[in-house]
């Protein structure tokens, strides 16, 4: 096959034939290097006319093997190039001027590299020694290397992989990272002329198992999968077999593909036992044992959820445990984190059945039942309420037509939350109580009440279970009429609808005559910003503020009015956001949109009509403001007015008659 290199010099050696060239004596080479039995050229262009001459080494070449081109250049050809051929060649010039010159090129003949009966698949047992040995041969010489990932292996002594002085590659005491393709590379010797040849080296070695778990724990249920990892090792690659202590079940017991992982689905008590993993190949074989240890997590059952009862009375919840190994029971007392274990007082357990005797308020609350094993816990609440205990730490204060409790702190409630409180009065010649529920949340507050009368007071809170005991009755005299105490602005009960500010209001105390109104007073908390004053009735129970500044902070101040005056205002401050980024468009933006978008387009194409060919909606308006002279179309035509035939405007031709038609006025 021809080197495509060689023809391209040999392109480049009869350019230089034909264009010729001015400079001095030069030799051209098809190719330095020639593989025995190629052809060759060699080119002599002397610069210049005489008589040319060839030699070798020293030595004239006959005449008949060089071929005169013409007066200024010579060539010669080597057909079917032997070893022979290699040596320095001299182009010698006799010039027509009476001078001679020379040009010298050295010329290298080869033949190979060849690697013969090199064998270029060996196989190796792991902690052997190996020899790879490399038949190469070429003339003049052959040099050797042995290269692996493009790094050359040294042949200095004391290397595991070296280099022996007869070119064989010596691997001591084969490792498995031995394996792999190793490259010898024959080069002629002093010429850049190589030939690779890839030899591939296999390691065997016998069957190894390893295992990351030789004992695995799992819990049994259907939803548990468990995967028994078995990892092997050794060349060819070993095949994997399993024994189990139960019979295989091809739906809970799946393989991956080359059969080091076995899945068990849904794993039972059953699948308890020993996993024998085995792995075998031409070389040998090896083995390895699990041990699956199945566990079942520990379940609890309650006989109730939760339980109400009354107080005095007596509790009783049985609690039973499961699982493997047996769990232990043990009863928590979550309120106080004590355990019940005793089996003796008041609250105790028995066979795992919670007892409370006499019921009070304070053992309400959740109580856990807990299962304890080795393979896990478990536990199960219960909740256990009654009504709530007395109210403590009471204070009352009277109004002209109120009386407001203070609770410094709540009453035991009983294990379940407090709902609302049960407010009770009467003067001291009536029997019979009266009384009003308020939500836990709202203030206690009995209203309506005569001014300048003795009564007596008591409160009782209330959950699920029910009215709890009252607190000790308490003697209070409301007070004169007077203007209205502050109205309660219930804090926790505010909301903002984007600049849209409401809390709820409250009246406690009239002072003992009805309310006229409430004068709502808001502006912005900053320097300078002026109050918004509003009446509302007196029935009003919620401000509303409307049209706000969006990222503001307000102040508010709410005063209630009766005749005798005004009460101390209410006041709060509250903040309104920044107004949210708008993510969609309305009808109007998208009509908005198309009618700019139908605008820049017609003013495009009347603007183009006008500069075209004087016509649209624009023209009409130049014309209109500068009559028939148009400054652009005029300075066009003047410096084209000395002219004969076409004008020509923005690359279209107009007939000057035309023109001229269109504006009698010039």
């Amino acid at each position: 096959m021809t080197n495509p290199s060689a023809l391209l010099r040999l392109a480049s050696l009869l350019l230089l034939l034909v264009c010729g060239t001015d400079a001095k004596m030069q030799i051209i080479t098809s190719k330095p290097d020639v593989l025995v039995g190629e052809e060759t050229l060699i080119l002599c262009k002397a610069g210049g006319e005489g008589d040319i001459t060839w030699q070798k080494d020293g030595e004239d070449i006959e005449e008949e093997k060089v071929t005169k081109i013409d007066e200024t250049s010579s060539k010669l050809i080597i057909k079917n190039a032997t070893i022979q051929n290699t040596g320095m060649y001299t182009c010698v010039c006799d010039f027509d001027s009476g001078h001679n010159d020379q040009v010298q090129a050295q010329l290298y003949v080869y033949e190979g590299p060849s690697f013969g009966g090199t064998t270029i698949y060996h196989e190796f047992l792991e902690g052997t020694n190996g020899l790879v040995p490399c038949l190469a041969t070429g003339r003049p010489a052959v040099d050797i290397q042995w290269l692996r990932d493009k790094q050359e292996i040294p042949s200095k002594e004391g290397g595991r992989l070296r280099r022996l002085p007869d070119n064989t590659l010596h691997i001591e005491k084969v490792r498995r990272e031995d394996a792999g393709t190793y490259v010898c590379q024959a080069q002629i010797r002093r010429r850049p002329i190589y030939q690779q040849l890839s030899v591939s080296v296999v390691v065997n070695a016998p069957p190894k198992v390893h295992l990351r778990e030789e004992l695995k724990k799992v819990m049994a249920g259907s939803e548990t999968n468990e995967s028994l990892l078995c990892l092997v090792t050794g060349h060819p690659k070993p095949n994997i077999t399993w024994t189990m202590p139960v019979s295989l079940d091809h739906f809970r017991h799946q393989f991956n593909s080359d059969r080091s992982q076995l899945t068990i689905q849904a794993v039972a008590r059953s699948d308890l036992g020993e996993y024998i993993c085995t792995a075998a190949n031409k070389i040998g074989e090896d083995s390895a044992t699990i041990m699956l240890h199945v566990y079942e997590a520990p379940e609890v059952f309650l006989s109730a959820d939760q339980q109400s009862v009354s107080v005095g009375e007596r509790v009783s919840v049985s609690c039973n445990v499961s699982g493997h190994p047996q769990p232990e029971l043990h009863w928590l007392n979550k309120n106080n984190g004590q355990t019940l274990d005793s089996t003796s007082g008041r609250i105790h357990v028995v066979d795992g059945v919670l007892l409370i005797d006499d019921m009070m308020p304070s053992d309400g609350g959740k109580y856990s039942c807990m299962a304890v094993s080795a393979s896990g816990n478990a536990s199960r609440d219960v909740t256990i309420y009654t009504q709530p205990g007395p109210p403590h730490y009471l204070s009352v204060s009277p109004g002209p037509t109120s009386v407001l409790f203070s609770l410094k702190t709540l009453p035991i409630s009983g294990g379940m939350p407090i709902t609302s409180f049960a407010l009770q009065w009467k003067q001291s010649s009536e029997k019979k109580w009266n009384e009003v529920t308020v939500p836990a949340s709202d203030p206690l507050a009995i209203t309506a009440l005569k001014p300048y009368t003795l009564y007596t007071v008591r409160l009782a809170a209330l959950n699920a279970a029910g009215l709890g005991q009252f607190s000790d009755p308490n003697s209070v005299r409301t007070q004169g009429i007077r203007e209205p105490d502050s109205p309660v602005l219930l804090l926790n009960e505010n909301k903002v609808m984007g600049n849209t500010f409401s809390t709820p209001l409250k009246q406690i105390d009239d002072g003992g005559v009805p309310l006229l109104h409430f004068i709502i007073r808001y502006k912005q908390d900053k320097e300078g910003s002026e109050w918004t004053e509003m009446q509302l009735p007196s029935t009003t129970d919620t401000v509303s503020l409307k049209d706000l500044s969006f990222g503001s902070d307000y102040q508010l101040e709410v005063t209630a009015v009766n005749t005798n005056g005004s009460s101390i205002p209410a006041t709060m401050n509250f903040t309104i956001a920044e107004k949210p980024s708008s993510r969609t468009m309305t009808k109007g933006s998208v009509v908005g949109i198309v009618m700019v978008i139908f605008l820049l387009v017609f003013l495009v194409v009347d603007a183009t009509c006008c500069y075209r060919n004087r016509c649209g909606l624009l023209m009409t308006i130049a014309v209109k403001l500068f009559g028939q002279k148009v400054p652009g179309l005029k300075m066009l035509e003047e410096g084209l007015g000395s002219t004969n035939g076409d004008v020509k405007l923005k690359g279209m031709s107009t007939p000057r008659g035309s023109m001229q038609q269109e504006n009698p006025s010039r």
